[in-house]
């Protein structure tokens, strides 16, 4: 999931965020109060990227959780991913749905959680770009 962040959108999604996010003002004003470039980023640009990058992670994980083509090809079905393992319960000639809807919610499960997890950094997100002024 990490490397898997360093994408064109996650890259193009931190700029945009930040761009608007972090003014350059606040860093100047962390110049002139003396702080270095390290402590102005722990400090001041780190706080204003945790929403975007929250969401970051959770599109990440929810893309790589959700990843049916890459790991059938590589995988197969000695050892799959629940997507993958979801697509082997099913059979030509009968599908016994109610253990693929377990199964469905086997996987749906951990993505719920992260949702729920994420969803503070997400409203702090939506809160912070509706602060007028």
């Amino acid at each position: 999931i990490v490397p898997a962040m360093v994408t064109a959108f996650g890259v193009f999604w931190m700029t945009q965020y930040l761009e608007s996010a972090l003014p350059y003002e606040l860093i100047e004003a962390a110049r002139v109060d003396g702080a270095t470039m390290i402590r102005t980023f722990w400090h001041i640009a780190m706080p204003a990227a945790r929403p975007a990058a929250a969401m970051l992670a959770l599109f990440t994980f929810v893309g790589s959780w959700t990843n049916f083509f890459w790991p059938f090809i590589v995988l197969g079905s000695a050892n799959p991913t629940l997507p993958v393992a979801l697509q082997l319960l099913q059979a030509s000639y009968f599908k016994d749905y109610s253990l693929i809807m377990a199964g469905v919610v086997a996987a749906t499960i951990p993505l719920i959680l992260l949702f729920a997890l994420a969803g503070r950094h997400l409203v702090a997100g939506i809160m912070q770009g509706a602060v007028k002024g």
